[in-house]
This record gives structure tokens, C-alpha cells and sequence, in this order.
């Protein structure tokens, strides 16, 4: 599995019994701490192994760096990464560095998965339930603090859930048997959406009540926090979606905001929600799929 489809991550199958996943992500500051943005670029790169069904066995420090800041910055951000790699059971084995003008940090990650039981984005079925395991907002909550806008409150349950693996999810996933998964970041939660829809040809339809928020986020967002990167997924997924009449400019513009480790969307048999939510506490049913050929219907 590559580059043929839109996935997560790449799988090389080794036997009858054994594949390797691979993936890599990494980024500027989201947030102030070194710490704490070491642990949430950790949490967004293991992701997509868990958005793929898989377990993280190692992973490689992806850095950049500034020779105006020092060394302590810079030990706390890989402290911040490999606790939350020692966290998913799984350690750092190396990596690399280079001169930047701005810090960025992440990591390669290779996991393993048994071939019969990766997930993609491609499977979900006519008659499924959407479930979402993180709530909504990081991308304006992380805008509003780069422009001193934010609560210390606000923030701090933003980081906490940025820092939350999605390892719990994934064995949920598995054990409720879930036709199909990704993880809600860059696309934000419509632009992720449509490519579970398109990849596997159905209709989602997701309802508004029903998506949970961050503490602060719709605040932040009425204030006009949002990340250049709400206007590219507007522009490139909008065509996809079809917002019921009662939905505001405000929460179409929400729903297109960048997440920054976030949580999965999982599409999984509706006798499967419980097995799901029991093992997945967090979980939230904000859908279902309907056949259809990708669209993403949005109603209040």
C-alpha cells in the first residue's frame, strides 16, 4: 500500500503473518512549551500508524534547528518526543538535524500490523456508524494563542489533547471491527471526511449537534482565529460537501480548520458502537454513511 491510494501510511507486507508501516510527519511550534510541542509532534506522527490499525515499534527524531536558541530548548522538545514514544511502547532509535532558521521536530515512524487487519480509509459501508475519538478546535485555539488571545485554561485542554495518543482508539478499531479509519489533522474533520468517502464510494453525513469542542474553540473562532490553512481546504474540498441551511458561516469554516493531532474517524457496524465506546471512552457518534460517491452532507 502507497502511493496507488490516499493512505495514511505505507505498508510493506513481510509474510502471511507480518507487514511493516511506515510513515513521517513534522512541523513548526504550536504551541509555546518545548515540552509539550515535542510530545504532540511525537503524537501526530504515531498517529498514522494507529490510523492504519497498526502498533509503533520505533522511530526515528526528524529535527530542525536554530543556532540563536539553545541546546536546553532543544533537549526538551526530544524529551517531550520520546516520553510520548516511550508512552506508545516503543523507543527511539536515532535521527537526524540541520541548521534552520525556524525549529521544526518529528519523527519517521515504522510500526507493524497483521496484513489481514489494516484499516484504511477506503472500506466504510452503506449503513455504518461515524464515530470521532478527540473533540474539534485545535487549529483556532493554536491560532489564538500565537496572537495572545487565549485562556491559559483553553490552552492547557488544548495541549492535553494534542499530547493523547490514539494508540486506545486503534485497539478499539480492531476490536469492534471497524471497516474503515483515518486521523482527523491537516484536512481538518470535512476534508478528512471526503477522502474516507471518496476512497470507499459513500455519502457521510455528519450532525452538527453532535460534534464535541473544545473548551473555548467557537469562541476563538467567532474572534476570527482561523489558520491560513481553513481557506486551502475550503477551496480544494469544498465542492465536496453539502452544508444543511441552518448550518452558519462560522461552523463551515470550523469544520474546514486544520486539527493539529487529532482524533479518528472511525466508520464501523452499527452493532459495534458499544464494543467501541467501551473500550474508547472519549468516542462520539457524530454520523453514518449512506451510498453515494464521496460527498460529505452536513446537517444541524
Amino acid at each position: 500500500m502507497g502511493l496507488n491510494k490516499a493512505d495514511d501510511a505505507a505498508v510493506y507486507q513481510l509474510n502471511d503473518k507480518q507487514a511493516i508501516i511506515t510513515t513521517t510527519d513534522f512541523f513548526p511550534p504550536v504551541v509555546d512549551d518545548p515540552y509539550d510541542f515535542g510530545a504532540i509532534a511525537a503524537a501526530n506522527a504515531l498517529s498514522d500508524i494507529y490510523a492504519m490499525g497498526g502498533e509503533v515499534l520505533f522511530a526515528i527524531n526528524l529535527v530542525a534547528f536554530p543556532d540563536n536558541l539553545g541546546m536546553d530548548v532543544l533537549s526538551e522538545i526530544l524529551r517531550g518526543g520520546a516520553e510520548k514514544v516511550a508512552e506508545a511502547g516503543a523507543v527511539i532509535a536515532g535521527g537526524h538535524s540541520v541548521n534552520d532558521k525556524e525549529p521544526k521536530y518529528g519523527l519517521a515512524v515504522t510500526g507493524i500490523i497483521d496484513p489481514d487487519k489494516v484499516k484504511t480509509k477506503g472500506g466504510a459501508l452503506p449503513g455504518d456508524v461515524l464515530l470521532l475519538t478527540k473533540p474539534l478546535g485545535v487549529g483556532v485555539i493554536t491560532t489564538a494563542l500565537k496572537n495572545g488571545l487565549t485562556d491559559e485554561a483553553d490552552v492547557a485542554t488544548a495541549v492535553a489533547s494534542m499530547k493523547t495518543l490514539n494508540k486506545t482508539a486503534a485497539e478499539a478499531a480492531q476490536l469492534a471491527q471497524a471497516h474503515s479509519l483515518t486521523d482527523i489533522t491537516g484536512f481538518g474533520l470535512l476534508g478528512h471526511a471526503h477522502e474516507m468517502a471518496h476512497l470507499s464510494l459513500v455519502d457521510f453525513h455528519l450532525q452538527l449537534d453532535k460534534l464535541p469542542w473544545l473548551p473555548g474553540a467557537l469562541r476563538y473562532g467567532t474572534a476570527g482565529a482561523f489558520p491560513g490553512g481553513m481557506g486551502n481546504n475550503l477551496a480544494y474540498f469544498g465542492s465536496w460537501v453539502k452544508f444543511g441551511s441552518g448550518v452558519s458561516q462560522l461552523m463551515q469554516d470550523m469544520l474546514m480548520t486544520p486539527e493539529t493531532s487529532g482524533g479518528l474517524l472511525v466508520a464501523l457496524p452499527a452493532d459495534q458502537v458499544e464494543t467501541f465506546k467501551k473500550h474508547c471512552e472519549t468516542a462520539v457518534v457524530i454520523g453514518h454513511v449512506t451510498t453515494g460517491e464521496g460527498y460529505i452532507h452536513v446537517i444541524e
